[in-house]
């Protein structure tokens, strides 16, 4: 699978960030700009590295050495481009102690700095890496800042520091963490929050799209010092509890365990794709210790399994096996499915499988490497084509409708979490590795 995505990227699109497999052409989604970035080369090429497809991955790393340039006048989401890029260089880094990575890791961090010039330290949405000039979405509330992408650069910026010894990347982050933090109210964090004053646009709060990765950063934050970093730990704590409380629900009938969305004092019964990560994230607390009782430890297990089974029913209610970008529960009869046409595609996700993954190494329970079989399965029956993998308009059709774009988080996220469920546990050690949110594994610092 890993082979077949790839090669079919290198034919058809080479430096290219993304690839159409149906058309065979290049594609860029708007996050990346217009410039050729090679995102799909640098996002893949751990995965490459892990596979073992050693002649696709010599190609990559020659491209990376002569090839790669950040100076280009696209604007990008600097988000994506530090999880997607400097996350992938700094794996390969960790992987393999080649210095071009770090180098390359820190050329491309240095590129994004200039976002974070605001009264805040909040960094803006977008950038031009030539120029540094930034701004935020014009779609988001209030032209505010995300929660999601603004905590989202922590473990990466983190990690940097500790590998150049060059403060400037903690630094930035650590602003930002300090920020948030005291505009939290009894632990909520909310999804918009505006840079210039550090107060909170709206009150809504997810653990899903807009939210999720800065609830993750917390915990893997203190997990890749070594369990030094205690402020992230407990912030971490509690901000999962407050979540809890205000978005974690079972339906009446079956019971069927989901994380809602909060807005403005009232719950929306749906839970997205996105949040399927969650059931891995209370995995890795338990793990890791950063629970601080055998109650809560026994407590978290049981929101993991639930959060993944609740995503594997969204799988296996849709005719495909695959599961929709997002799902409901406030009627008994379409429990975990769609409701709305503009929630039934399936753009290759890896959240369910990631789950799963974390799911499968603390319990070796056969069932999680069983749903993940069965969602490799359906991948092949109804996302492969000739060049490459391709998203679905529909999971509830058949035959399917493909969107013809393979997102390159497909290989870096889905093929990763797939291929490390059929590993042996040794590969790749959760002991020894913290996945940033594109599962690309830093190695956590030995104190």
């Amino acid at each position: 699978m890993v082979f077949h995505a790839f090669s079919n990227y290198e034919k058809y699109a080479w430096g290219a960030n993304e690839h159409r497999p149906i058309s065979k052409t290049a594609h860029s989604a708007n996050v990346f700009g217009s410039d050729k970035l090679g995102i799909t080369i640098i996002d893949s090429l751990d995965t490459l590295y892990l596979a073992g497809l050693k002649e696709l991955y010599k190609k990559s790393r020659e491209w990376i050495e002569t090839q790669f340039n950040p100076n280009v006048g696209s604007e990008v989401s600097a988000f994506e481009i530090n999880i997607r890029i400097v996350g992938g260089f700094l794996a390969m880094y960790a992987l393999t102690n080649d210095k071009l990575y770090l180098d390359k890791a820190q050329l491309m961090a240095d590129r994004l700095l200039p976002a974070f010039d605001t009264p805040t330290g909040i960094p803006y949405a977008l950038i031009n890496l030539s120029s540094g000039s930034s701004r935020n979405w014009n779609w988001a509330a209030g032209g505010c800042s995300i929660l999601s992408e603004l905590g989202t650069m922590h473990l990466e910026f983190q990690y940097l520091s500790e590998l150049t010894g060059k403060e400037i990347y903690l630094q930035k982050v650590e602003k930002i963490r300090k920020v948030v933090k005291d505009a939290s109210e009894n632990h909520m964090y909310y999804n918009y929050i505006n840079q210039q004053s550090g107060k909170w646009c709206q009150k809504q709060a997810s653990l899903g799209g807009l939210g999720d990765s800065f609830y993750e950063y917390l915990l893997k934050s203190w997990v890749l010092s070594g369990k030094k970093d205690e402020q992230a730990r407990l912030m971490y704590e509690n901000a999962m509890k407050a979540a809890e409380e205000s978005m974690l629900r079972k339906t009446p009938t079956t019971n069927l365990m989901y994380f809602g969305e909060q807005r403005s004092g009232r719950l929306d019964p749906q839970m997205g794709h996105l949040t399927c990560f969650v059931g891995g994230l209370y995995v890795l607390s338990v793990l890791s210790g950063a629970s601080s009782s055998n109650a809560s430890t026994k407590h978290e297990m049981e929101i993991a399994q639930g959060i993944g089974k609740t995503c594997r029913e969204s799988y296996s209610r849709a005719a495909t096996g695959l599961g929709p970008e997002a799902f409901h529960f406030e009627r008994a009869d379409v429990e975990a499915k769609s409701l709305r046409e503009n929630e039934k595609y399936y753009i290759l996700r890896p959240e369910a499988i990631e789950t799963w993954f974390y799911l499968w190494r603390s319990t070796h329970d056969q069932m999680y490497r069983d749903w993940a079989w069965d969602a490799l399965v359906n991948l092949e029956k109804h996302c492969r084509v000739d060049g490459g993998y391709s998203g679905i308009r529909d999971v509830y059709a058949v035959p399917v409708s493909h969107d013809d774009v393979q997102q390159s988080f497909f290989i870096a996220e889905t093929l990763k979490y797939l291929l490390l469920i059929f590993s042996d546990d040794s590969v790749v050690p959760l002991d020894s590795y913290v996945f940033n949110t594109e599962a690309h594994p830093f190695r956590v610092r030995i104190v």
